[in-house]
């Protein structure tokens, strides 16, 4: 259907659906929520101005294509949209559901890593993803991801809704070796630095303490609470192989407060460093080590050792 006189034509509102999804994602990916949403407004717009360009009638588009899109209401059919007494569109098939075994591993690590809340090695999200989650996340697997990562990033930046990336350490801005984060997360939050590792195993206790409601009576949950509770003072207060979730995250909330405000000092200015000197596949990636060497002529250190 032709474009009215001076409106887009569909090829315009394409490309800028194109560039809109990508500063989405792009926003996400460095946690400007307030941009996300104000991209996601503008999106939506252009895809009602680019049904209204192409199919003539939002109304009757949903209806072709059988429903509302997501996150948008069903128009009022009695108030300009399809005509009184028109047969309802059928509505769509049901999606089917993903077989357990079929579930991609990286989705099955960003499963993991959500109910962690902490940069994570490979072992630890393995253990958590058993005690939780349907099914099992052989660790070898993990190890090739990162890289597969970020080649996808390279060759289509911010095509995927997130990315499995690599904890960026707070001195060099390097990968951290054996640490995975998801991209969606706040830089700050993907930064290790000297106190990061004590700081981000009390982290992970507590919310792994608060899920364990969701299986109490599981052996998985149980060996996974009491690996945390061994190495946290006054977490382990029943019988040995048995932890109280409670008293769990007691104790790792009272020692985190010790550390968490030092620790937070230290990856603001990691962060802010990263932002300035790194790229979005460095801010994701981490900087490469010898290009960094290079280009400062030292490395960069914290002060709150």
């Amino acid at each position: 259907m032709p474009s009215s006189p001076g409106a887009p034509s569909p090829e315009e509102l394409e490309a800028r659906i194109a560039e809109l999804r990508t500063a989405v994602r792009r926003a996400m990916a460095t946690g400007d929520r307030q941009a996300a949403r104000a991209h996601r407004a503008e999106l939506r717009a252009a895809e009602r101005a680019w049904d209204e360009a192409v199919l003539g009638d939002t109304a009757l588009g949903d209806a072709e294509l059988g429903g509302p899109a997501p996150d948008e209401t069903a128009p009022d059919e009695t108030a300009g949209g399809a005509p009184s007494g028109a047969r309802p569109a059928p509505a769509p098939p049901p999606r089917a559901a993903v077989p357990r075994g079929l579930v991609p591993v990286r989705e099955r690590v960003h499963q993991a890593l959500t109910l962690i809340g902490a940069p994570a090695a490979p072992k630890l999200i393995a253990s958590v993803y058993a005690a939780f989650l349907p099914g099992q996340l052989p660790a070898a697997r993990l190890t090739s991801l990162r890289r597969d990562e970020e080649r996808s990033f390279r060759s289509a930046p911010y095509a995927r809704p997130y990315y499995l990336c690599a904890a960026l350490t707070a001195d060099l801005l390097a990968p951290a070796r054996g640490l995975l984060t998801v991209s969606t997360w706040p830089l700050e939050q993907r930064i290790s630095g000297p106190l990061s590792a004590r700081t981000d195993f009390l982290t992970a206790a507590i919310r792994i303490a608060e899920h364990a409601g969701r299986r109490p009576d599981s052996p998985d949950v149980q060996r996974l609470l009491w690996r945390f509770a061994a190495n946290i003072p006054g977490a382990a207060t029943g019988a040995v192989g048995t932890v109280e979730p409670g008293a769990l995250i007691a104790a790792a909330r009272a020692e985190l407060d010790v550390h968490a405000e030092t620790d937070r000092r230290q990856r603001r200015r990691a962060a802010d460093r990263a932002r300035a000197q790194l790229d979005d596949a460095g801010r994701l990636f981490g900087a490469r080590l010898r290009a960094m060497r290079s280009a400062t002529g030292t490395t960069d250190g914290e002060d709150d050792r």
